[in-house]
């Protein structure tokens, strides 16, 4: 495995203005050669300034969040990091890294949750290149390795998840949207370790199941939200009942024998628990007639 090596490169605005004034000295050198006439001079000056030329050819800028990858005939000597005019080798390649935070978001993908449902999911992913001699040498297209990586790992989450939850505690997509992302981010920046690439963030941005099951998942859920509703009205009724009772035998309001309070519970339940107004029955007679 290749680790990034930082070189620290020469400064380079005093290089830089040292070069250029041996490069004018030379001129006014081999301008003076010209006029007396001297051959000797002549190519003494025009190789002072063909090697300060070469030399002036290691001048390089660094910008802030980048690096520069310098390799001599193809071995790998360093990442310049210092942003900046810098100067090195003439000879040495300087390949520019971005070290900058970047995203993107990933197709849509169509996959089977755990339950083997069919559902559409996409994640937005957040990196930046932390080792670059790992992200230049370790994968071929480290920008195209992140996205075909990141959508591989996305595909086989959602395989291990079920689109909703059925059950009490069990962990969903759908429910579970910071589990699941962290998961996410945890298996992404594990692919992408051996390219010197660092997983900042992921979050979910797309999620719902595919067209050809989506009416009757639609369908299923309405029908589960419902039973829900009716179970909170019915806890909630069996309560106020509950309370009711307790009441009426505290404060000795009528005495009930079992008959008539189970008659009483199914009325109040009734009058609860229906989902319109119901309507009272006054009885004009004895309350046992």
């Amino acid at each position: 495995m290749m680790r990034e090596i930082k070189r620290d490169a020469l400064p380079g605005i005093p290089v830089f203005l040292f070069l250029i004034g041996i490069e004018l000295a030379s001129a006014a050198w081999l301008a003076g050669a010209v006029k007396r006439g001297s051959v000797a001079q002549i190519i003494a000056a025009l190789v002072v300034i063909a090697i300060t030329a070469v030399l002036l050819a290691g001048v390089f800028t660094v910008s802030p969040n980048q690096g520069r990858v310098l390799q001599l005939f193809g071995a790998y000597k360093g990442t310049a990091r210092q942003p900046g005019l810098r100067w090195a080798n003439p000879f040495y390649t300087k390949r520019v890294l971005s070290l900058r935070v970047r995203n993107f978001e990933t197709a849509k993908l169509k996959v089977n949750d755990k339950r083997g449902n069919p559902i559409e999911i996409a994640a937005v992913v957040v990196w930046r290149v932390v080792d670059t001699a790992e992200a230049a040498f370790q994968v071929d297209n480290y920008e195209n390795y992140v996205h075909v990586q990141s959508e591989a790992a996305l595909r086989n989450l959602a395989t291990g998840y079920p689109y909703d939850a059925h059950s009490e505690g069990e962990v969903a997509i759908s429910s579970h949207t910071a589990e699941v992302s962290a998961q996410l981010r945890i298996e992404i920046h594990d692919r992408l370790q051996k390219a010197g690439v660092e997983v900042i963030e992921t979050r979910v941005s797309h999620l719902a199941y595919a067209p050809e099951i989506a009416a009757a998942m639609l369908r299923r859920q309405q029908a589960a939200a419902v039973v829900s509703a009716r179970r909170t009205i019915v806890e909630g009724a069996v309560g106020m009942v509950e309370n009711a009772l307790e009441m009426l035998a505290e404060r000795k309001v009528i005495e009930l024998d079992g008959e008539r309070r189970a008659a009483m519970v199914s009325n109040l339940l009734v009058v609860l628990c229906s989902e319109q107004n119901t309507q009272p029955v006054v009885n004009a007679g004895s309350l046992y007639h």
